[in-house]
């Protein structure tokens, strides 16, 4: 199918399904569809993000994803109050991205929109993104610094994982990139790469932990993931943030996706998201069949300890390795920014 056609789909969805209930302030497009061309098949292994913003304080658990006239379509529900004004969203370095084009599926108040033309001017200025930098490197340390010995296994590999990934958000921030959730490793040894970076880019995996794990070994931890996501997809019963993540709907990303990767020479961009599924997947195990989690955990297990994490000591000394870090990355943000010539310097930064 078409990017474009996928987003009529999406657009269709709005209309029907949300642009009608109360409190409904607007809609746009978000994620890697955004920078996708029109006329460019939309790949299997995607998904077209859409933001549906509401009056309500406390937005509605996201649908997440789910099949739309034949486009996997993931929606997500945000609170109208973050879009008070614009110096917040270019501080984001997750919103941001959306508004530095046209992005916008319904707008009846005329707000984004108007908030799209004073953003997109401003976007490559040096000051907001470094803005930008500084968010993303400050949910780095707030997730490692809350890490929590006690918790279950898969809430301290997800406590662990996330944050740790986020060091590449900084490098695609840095670098005006979208800051991709599944593809962020691809994307950041892509921009490091285009500036000679290459050294760093094993730095972070080295932070990651993947070094040494071989394309067949990968191979088999997918597949015993394959395993353990089936099992997962068909007892889910407790609502989580990710919930619709595991389901026989959205097994073409999450592994077939993962698979891709493997096969077209990217395993260790391949092994975030085979892991984050893997602990999602146990998340949901442990709450809903906790005798699956078992039959599966010795599988889970395995690729942690390929990845050098035994004990929940590990974490924290992995952890405190990411911090330690921060330093240096920052220093390579600052880098990437001076080398890219669409940054700009703006004297005036009111809006």
């Amino acid at each position: 199918m078409k990017v474009k056609d996928a987003r009529e789909a999406a657009k269709m969805w709005v209309m029907e399904h949300a642009s009608h209930k109360e409190g409904f302030k607007g809609a746009y497009f978000s994620g890697s569809s955004v920078h996708m061309p029109e006329d460019a098949e939309l790949p299997a292994a995607s998904d077209i993000d859409v933001m549906v913003i509401t009056s309500e304080t406390e937005p509605p658990l996201k649908l997440g994803k789910f099949t739309y006239q034949g486009v996997l379509l993931e929606i997500t529900f945000l609170s109208w109050s973050q879009f008070a004004n614009a110096e917040d969203i270019l501080s984001s370095y997750h919103l941001a991205g959306s508004f530095r084009t046209d992005t916008v599926i319904a707008d009846p108040t005329g707000r984004l929109r108007q908030l799209q033309r004073q953003i997109s001017p401003r976007f490559a200025d040096r000051y907001w993104v470094r803005r930008r930098c500084a968010d993303a490197m400050h949910k780095i340390q707030r997730g490692l610094q809350s890490l929590d010995a006690s918790a279950p296994l898969s809430d301290q590999v997800l406590s662990w994982l996330f944050p740790t990934g986020i060091t590449t958000h900084v490098v695609l921030a840095a670098a005006l990139r979208n800051p991709t959730i599944r593809l962020r490793y691809l994307a950041a040894r892509e921009v490091l790469n285009d500036y000679s970076y290459d050294a760093f880019y094993e730095e972070l995996l080295e932070l990651l932990g993947c070094k040494r794990l071989t394309p067949q070994r990968l191979e088999q931890h997918l597949a015993a993931l394959d395993a353990t996501f089936d099992a997962a997809a068909a007892v889910s019963a407790t609502p989580f943030l990710f919930s619709s993540d595991i389901t026989q709907a959205a097994k073409p990303i999450a592994i077939d996706g993962s698979r891709e990767l493997i096969e077209n020479g990217n395993h260790f961009e391949a092994v975030f998201w085979i892991v984050a599924t893997y602990a999602r997947c146990h998340k949901i195990l442990v709450a809903d069949e906790p005798s699956l989690h078992e039959r599966h955990k010795p599988a889970f297990e395995a690729v942690l300890a390929d990845l050098g994490i035994i004990s929940s000591l590990d974490f924290r000394r992995r952890a405190d390795e990411v911090l330690a870090f921060l330093p240096k990355l920052e220093s390579m943000a600052e880098t990437l920014m001076k080398a890219n010539p669409d940054i700009t310097d703006v004297t005036d930064k009111r809006i």
